[in-house]
C-alpha cells in the first residue's frame, strides 16, 4: 500500500506543534506508533467524545454553565496558542468537532494537523493555501489566502455560536436565510430575534443581559474585518466576566422567558452598534459578503480542506 504523504506531512506537522503545547485544556501527546504505513500519534484518553456530538446529537443536555465554561476553556486554549507558547501556534482548524471533552466534561482542543507555527522574527500574517472547514472558515482568510491568529477568532466565534442555538455552521437543507449560521446569527441580531434562534434551555437559564453580551461577543468574533475582532485574551476575560451571571431559581420558569425575550429585543434596538460597510442588510446580501457561495473554488460535500 502506498503511503499517503498527506497523512505523514500532518503527522510531522503535528508532533512537531505538539511538542511546543503544555495546556490542561490541549489534549496531552503520550506517544507516536509506527507499526501501520502511516505514523499514528498516541493521545491521553478522552471519554466524552467532541463539543459537536454533545451539542448536534444530543448526548448530554448541557447547561449554559456548562456551555460557557466549556466555551472559556477552549478560548483559554487558543489564547494560550497564540500568545503564550514557546512559538506562538495558529490552530486553523477551530471547530467543535475538534474540541473533545473528559469525563469530567472538561474541554481539550485536539488536531494540530493544519496548524502553523508562526516565529516571532517572522511577520504575523502567513499567506498560505487555504485549509479548514467549512462553516468555521474566516471570509478574509478565504478570499486572500492570509492567515492571521484572528482566523482562529473567527472559527471560534461559530463555536460559541453553536453553543447558544444548537445549530449546525452549515444546513444545506434549511432555507437561504438560516443556511449559515454566521448570517443567521448575524441577521437575527440585527431584527432584533435573537430569541427566536437561541436554544430554549439558554434562554430559560440566562438573563437577557448576559445573553445580549454573549451574542454580542459572537458578533464581534465574526467581524468580516480581521481587525475588528478581539484577540483570544480578551475573549477569555469576556467569558469569565459572563460565567458570573447567575439567574435566581425562582425566576426560572416561562414567565422570566417571555421577559428575557421581550428585553432581549428592547436592548437590541437601543443597541449602538455600527456595522461594518461591507455588511449588508439582508441575508441574501450577506451571503455575498461572507463569500459562502465557494463550490467553484471548493467541492460542497468536503468538509475540510
Amino acid at each position: 500500500m502506498e503511503v499517503d504523504q498527506v497523512q505523514v506531512d500532518q503527522f510531522i506537522n503535528e508532533l512537531l506543534i505538539l511538542t511546543q503545547v503544555n495546556h490542561r485544556n490541549v489534549v496531552k501527546v503520550l506517544g507516536f506508533c509506527f507499526e501501520s504505513k502511516v505514523p499514528e500519534l498516541v493521545y491521553e484518553y478522552i471519554s466524552n467524545g467532541t463539543l459537536s456530538q454533545h451539542i448536534h446529537k444530543k448526548l448530554s443536555w448541557l447547561t449554559l454553565d456548562h456551555r460557557l465554561r466549556i466555551a472559556t476553556e477552549a478560548a483559554s486554549a487558543l489564547s494560550y496558542l497564540h500568545s503564550d507558547a514557546s512559538i506562538p501556534i495558529i490552530h486553523r482548524d477551530v471547530k467543535s468537532a475538534n474540541i473533545l471533552l473528559n469525563s469530567d466534561y472538561v474541554a481539550k482542543i485536539a488536531d494540530f494537523g493544519a496548524s502553523r507555527l508562526v516565529p516571532l522574527d517572522q511577520p504575523q500574517v502567513i499567506n498560505t493555501i487555504v485549509q479548514g472547514t467549512l462553516g468555521y472558515l474566516d471570509p478574509e482568510y478565504l478570499q486572500s489566502g492570509q492567515l492571521t491568529e484572528k482566523s482562529d477568532v473567527y472559527s471560534f466565534g461559530i463555536v460559541l455560536a453553536e453553543l447558544m442555538t444548537g445549530k449546525e455552521p452549515i444546513c444545506l437543507e434549511k432555507s437561504e436565510a438560516e443556511r449559515y449560521l454566521a448570517i443567521y446569527f448575524i441577521v437575527s441580531m440585527k431584527e432584533n430575534r435573537l430569541s427566536q434562534i437561541l436554544e430554549p434551555r439558554v434562554l430559560k437559564e440566562g438573563t437577557s443581559e448576559q445573553l445580549q453580551a454573549i451574542a454580542e461577543l459572537v458578533k464581534r468574533c465574526l467581524s468580516l474585518k480581521s481587525e475588528e475582532r478581539p484577540a483570544m485574551k480578551e475573549v477569555v476575560t469576556e467569558l469569565e466576566r459572563l460565567r458570573k451571571y447567575r439567574k435566581d431559581p425562582w425566576d426560572v420558569n416561562q414567565q422570566s422567558i417571555e421577559e428575557t425575550e421581550n428585553l432581549l429585543s428592547r436592548e437590541a434596538r437601543v443597541d449602538s452598534y455600527t456595522e461594518p460597510p461591507s455588511l449588508a442588510t439582508s441575508a441574501t446580501e450577506i451571503s455575498g459578503q461572507y463569500s459562502f457561495n465557494c463550490s467553484m473554488t471548493f467541492p460542497i460535500d468536503s468538509s475540510r480542506y
